[in-house]
């Protein structure tokens, strides 16, 4: 009896654990903006040139403009878009060790770009990176 009580103890601290988790992404995670927005993203290539675009979108996420314009391409993932391909230039880890990290307004994103949410006037910076 007592095995079975502190099981269904343990049980209940981990689904309060997960519901109090829960809570504070939702109240914690970025806001998005509907409507009309301008984003430039700099593209820096390996060779250390760059590259500026300009977009209008009604897009949420930043992901979503970046495909839509054929700027980037790559695989979807359980972690949603990774970015293989920008402006032509391939960064494919398995192969050189290359990457292409992800910055908004200045600091690298702790999200990826298909959960990156856009604000009206955002820089984004996608950077060849070894």
């Amino acid at each position: 009896m007592k095995k079975q009580t502190k099981l269904i103890i343990a049980v209940a601290v981990i689904v309060a654990v997960v519901v109090v988790m829960a809570g504070i992404y939702f109240a914690t995670r970025p806001d998005t903006a509907q409507g009309a927005k301008t984003i430039t993203v700099e593209v820096v290539h390996g060779d250390g040139s760059s590259k500026d675009f300009t977009y209008h979108t009604d897009s949420e996420y930043l992901g979503e403009v970046l495909l839509a314009e054929g700027l980037v391409a790559g695989d979807q993932g359980e972690f949603g878009l990774y970015i293989l391909t920008v402006d032509g230039e391939d960064a494919i880890f398995e192969e050189s060790g290359a990457y292409w990290a992800l910055y908004q307004n200045g600091e690298m994103t702790t999200t990826g770009a298909d959960t990156t949410p856009i604000q009206d006037g955002d820089s984004f910076q996608l950077v060849y990176t070894k």
